[in-house]
């Protein structure tokens, strides 16, 4: 969150179709100099980011058309023209256009000029264009549109400075010419609609735009006779057998289709080898095959290829948790609760999550990867094949993908679904896909109970497990999203329009970029949750103190210390040591908190400790590892133990009521079922509020996850026991 624009700094609105490489010419320009903008009263979090002193550039959704139908655009709408409370309207628009789709790409242009703010046009990717056989006179396109076009390849900076020119020199220009004239059935109703609903841009796309959001926004705001003046509007052209958005298409690109023919050519070219590539990747069998391999080798990956700097992790935490205990040794606070709170609440919580960035860095440097790439876009044609039969689309598929970074960006992508029907459902199943929070339940049990061996001596049974968690996510979804929208939402099949973007190399820059931003969000968020839960946990574990086992064991020490020497003495001091703390955990607030929840798990093979992990991660799932680190952390970890290999080796040696050991696979695969299904997330129940505007639905979400959660951890733990008996 920040403040708006600061004083004295002009803005650049950036936008551009997507798949323009509309970003990668924002992170070029702007390179680290980046921030999330605030803009009060709506969901857009755009980036912004300074291309020189006095200049900033706000990077907008990628968009088609300024006809706005969801409201990801209509707030793009308003920022380009400054509509939005405390938000500055930009001093110049910079457009990026495709230079391999010129005429499609100017259409947005046509649009923006009607705008009134100068335009630089950003004609990007001419490498790609030349090398489909198209030429563009970059001359002579300035020249029909009288507009500065600056030809660039963001990729490898190619026209940076030029850009960077233009935009200071624009700043003050005049607002654009629009030579092309209204048809004379649009003028009139126009004309008709100046006194109830005024006149300007948004009140033209207000006509033009049936349904969109931005009529409902300005019959939301000027009432029922604006309502009603467009309905008479509509009904006046619709007897003149007067189309309005055929009418505008015409109009925009007839005068386009007499620029472009003055400045490009086209050359014939043989067929490009990504063409048969892409016969193969979108193919129903095939491309099916290859998207599952690649989701396979890349969970595979992210499991086995960050174990090395896990380890380096923990020798950090293990030596940090050493220190605590060292520095207050012969105090007055020596053994006592601020030393406990900082060894068992703060940096064995925090450490016992952030121990799994690695893996989170991984997960977020592949979606990066695929998306650069190209290749997220075709895997969303083919799953909308699959999505259609759930009654979602295409559109779910990116939204759905991200979640498996975090379910809050997920969520927020789903504005960019037109058909309100598919958003919700698609919100609804959003928390079902696997995210980064729940990669450290699943590592740590799968570590320490899953054997390490290999299926067939290639692949890694851990690995495999793994990667069976995310499809666990995604195979229940679907069910589901077929019910809600048979259930609750019934409407409709909603069109999927997808450009397929030309296969393009990663930039390293481009994906440092989001893996930085990825794992920043989660460190903040395990700064400001985690520690403070982790605390919150530690307390309720650590109070009331009871005199009476103070004093039982007080007395003990004495008689121990009266009777051994030497090693037999160390010995029976840590075990005293041990044996205390359990009792103080047995009378603690967490205990009997989970005392009470204790007969609800039972059936899952968990008892009140692990009933209590579970509910301890309400607000976030991530806690449950940091509860389970202080629940059952009843003894020191040496100078050379690894923390998390103690972690390990003390949940294999933790005994339950009956003597027996408490964890085992069919435990472990019960705890990791559990919250692959639940919806254990604070901050994914408040964005699923925010973003569908009632509390009906992320309460739905809540109950029908832990009730699916449950069942499938009970199928888990019995079909496991019933198995290895």
């Amino acid at each position: 969150m920040i403040a708006p624009v600061r004083s004295g700094v002009r803005q650049v609105a950036l936008l551009g179709n997507p798949n323009t490489g509309k970003t990668t010419l924002f992170n070029a320009l702007t390179g680290l100099s980046q921030r999330t903008a605030n803009y009060p009263g709506v969901t857009i979090e755009p980036k912004v980011g300074l291309v020189e002193p006095g200049l900033e550039v706000i990077d907008l959704p990628g968009t088609y058309s300024l006809a706005a139908y969801s409201l990801d655009e209509l707030a793009a709408v308003n920022v380009l023209l400054g509509a939005l409370a405390d938000g500055p309207k930009p001093s110049v628009a910079l457009v990026v256009v495709d230079a391999s789709n010129l005429a499609r790409n100017l259409y947005l242009v046509t649009q923006v000029m009607e705008t009134g703010l100068p335009i630089v046009i950003a004609l990007n990717m001419v490498d790609a264009a030349e090398a489909a056989g198209i030429r563009i006179d970059a001359a002579e396109l300035t020249r029909a549109l009288k507009l500065p076009v600056i030809p660039t390849v963001a990729t490898r900076g190619v026209g940076l400075p030029e850009i960077r020119k233009a935009l200071r020199e624009a700043i003050d220009a005049p607002p654009p010419e629009t030579p092309w004239r209204w048809p004379e059935p649009l003028r009139q109703a126009f004309d008709d609609l100046k006194d109830a609903c005024g006149e300007g841009f948004l009140v033209r796309r207000a006509l033009l735009d049936e349904g969109g959001a931005v009529e409902q926004a300005l019959t939301e705001e000027r009432g029922k006779h604006a309502r009603e003046a467009l309905a008479a509007a509509r009904r006046r052209l619709q007897g003149e057998g007067v189309s309005p958005a055929l009418l505008e298409t015409r109009m925009r690109y007839g005068w386009i289709d007499e620029a472009v023919a003055r400045c490009l050519q086209r050359r014939p070219v043989p067929e490009r080898p990504t063409d048969r590539l892409d016969a193969v990747l979108t193919h129903r069998v095939w491309g099916t095959l290859v998207f599952v391999l690649a989701m396979t080798a890349m969970f595979l990956i992210i499991f086995e290829g960050a174990t090395p700097f896990m380890e380096w992790i923990d020798e950090g935490f293990a030596w940090l948790s050493a220190r605590i205990p060292a520095a207050f040794a012969g105090t007055a606070l020596a053994g006592g609760a601020l030393e406990s709170l900082l060894t068992n609440g703060v940096v064995a919580g925090v450490g016992a999550v952030l121990v799994f960035l690695p893996q989170i860095a991984f997960l977020f440097f592949f979606l990066a990867l695929l998306e650069d790439c190209g290749y997220l876009a075709r895997a969303a044609l083919l799953m909308d094949r699959l999505l259609r039969f759930c009654g979602l689309s295409g559109h779910s598929f990116i939204p759905l993908m991200s979640c498996f970074a975090c379910a809050v960006p997920g969520l927020m992508a789903t504005r960019t679904i037109p058909d309100r029907r598919d958003r919700l459902a698609t919100m609804l199943v959003a928390p079902l896909m696997t995210c980064s929070a729940r990669l450290p339940v699943y590592v740590l049990m799968i570590a320490a109970f899953v054997p390490a061996q290999r299926l067939w001596g290639l692949l890694p049974q851990q690995g495999l497990v793994f990667a069976g968690l995310y499809f666990l996510g995604i195979l229940v979804a679907i069910p589901v999203a077929w019910l809600v929208k048979r259930l609750l939402l019934r409407g409709g099949e909603s069109m999927f329009l997808l450009e397929l973007p030309t296969y393009r190399r990663p930039i390293a820059k481009n994906v440092a970029l989001r893996v930085w931003d990825g794992v920043r969000s989660f460190v903040v968020r395990a700064g400001s949750i985690i520690v403070a839960l982790s605390i919150l946990v530690w307390a309720l574990s650590y109070y009331p103190r009871s005199e009476r086992v103070q004093r039982e064991y007080d007395g003990l020490r004495r008689q121990a210390q009266a009777a051994l020497t030497g090693e037999a003495l160390s010995a029976r001091m840590a075990e005293l040591d041990r044996q205390e703390a359990g009792a103080f955990l047995r009378q603690s607030y967490l205990a009997r908190m989970g005392q009470f929840v204790e007969p609800l798990v039972k059936p899952l093979g968990w008892d009140w400790r692990i009933g209590m992990a579970a509910i301890s991660a309400l607000p976030a799932r991530e806690v449950v590892v940091s509860t389970l680190q202080i629940v059952f952390d009843l003894g020191e970890v040496g100078e050379g133990e690894r923390a998390e290999a103690a972690f390990r080796a003390r949940l294999q040696r933790v005994e339950g009521a009956d003597g027996r050991p408490l964890f085992d696979l069919p435990v472990a695969l019960s705890i990791m079922v559990f919250f692959a299904l639940c919806c254990q997330c604070g901050a994914t129940l408040a964005t699923l509020y925010k973003e569908s505007g009632s509390w009906r639905w992320p309460a739905l979400a809540f109950v029908y996850m832990t009730v699916l959660a449950y069942i499938g951890a009970f199928i888990a733990y019995r079909a496991a026991a019933g198995w290895s008996d």
